[in-house]
């Protein structure tokens, strides 16, 4: 069987292998997929053990999507403006570096949740590395504008220099929290607050009726911004759906099958 798997540090509670034997069994194809530990000082080691074991792609977790952008040989588009990678595939060329993220994010938003992003305006919540990744991802699908807030603003500003020039020129543009104007239509908290139970300083007044509010965490319950969201009007949606989303942009990219993301979502949403 063609062997893949996740590294990370920690890894115990990665829900991969589940998600990707799933997929494996619901498109016939022959796989393994693992979890494996890799020490904070050894990821490189690591991966060139699991590639000599005859291994064929891995995803790549914290701590270590910044030290496989260094490892892989080659990166893609999406990789290369994310500046981190979060799936690799060993190739007779060498290892080629990706990023699933952002493309799974906006999947799980036009497809799973049903809103286009296509003149729609949106505001996305913080500027670290989670936000980098889906900038590019979501200026594909063409937004009105694309609003990045931070709370130290000279961040959001270098993102919005740094894609401009890929198809964000007039599009894309920066402010700090308490300067955000306007109401939106697709609101994505993409900062780390909700590890502490804390909200992003955003005032009520950019969620619409009916508008999509997007936390990437997730849980059994919505996270506290989420609940703040829903008290204005918004549809809520947690960070589940980009995860399954982003595995079967891996799978896709590993076997050249695009796996049905529905059943998995639905039940890995159940054991939560």
């Amino acid at each position: 069987m063609d062997r893949y798997c996740v590294f990370g540090n920690p890894i115990a509670h990665s829900k991969s292998p589940e998600i990707h034997a799933a997929f494996a069994a619901q498109t016939g194809q022959a796989l393994e997929y693992e979890r494996r530990l890799a020490p904070l000082d050894g990821f490189a080691e690591a991966v060139r053990s699991f590639i000599a074991e005859g291994g064929k792609g891995a995803n790549v977790t914290v701590p270590f999507k910044l030290e496989a952008v260094k490892l892989a040989q080659a990166l893609t588009i999406r990789a290369r403006a994310a500046g981190a990678v979060n799936t690799l595939v060993f190739s007779d060329e060498g290892i080629i570096g990706d990023n699933t993220d952002g493309a799974g994010l906006v999947a799980d938003i036009v497809v799973n949740a049903g809103v286009p992003l296509a003149g729609k305006r949106v505001l996305l919540l913080g500027a670290g590395g989670a936000a980098r990744g889906v900038v590019l991802p979501i200026l594909e699908h063409r937004p009105a504008k694309l609003v990045i807030a931070n709370r130290t603003v000279a961040k959001a500003v270098a993102l919005v220099e740094q894609f401009a020039a890929l198809g964000g020129e007039g599009v894309v543009s920066a402010c700090a929290y308490a300067d955000i104007e306007g109401e939106y239509d697709v609101i994505i908290n993409a900062t780390a607050a909700s590890l502490s139970a804390e909200v992003p300083p955003v005032s009520p007044s950019v969620f619409t009726p009916g508008c999509l509010a997007l936390d990437m965490m997730y849980g059994a319950f919505p996270t506290v911004f989420l609940q703040f969201a829903g008290q204005h009007g918004a549809q809520l949606r947690d960070g589940l759906g980009m995860l399954v989303q982003q595995a079967a942009e891996a799978f896709q990219l590993w076997r050249g099958v695009q796996p049905a993301t529905s059943d998995v979502l639905h039940k890995l949403r159940a054991k939560l």
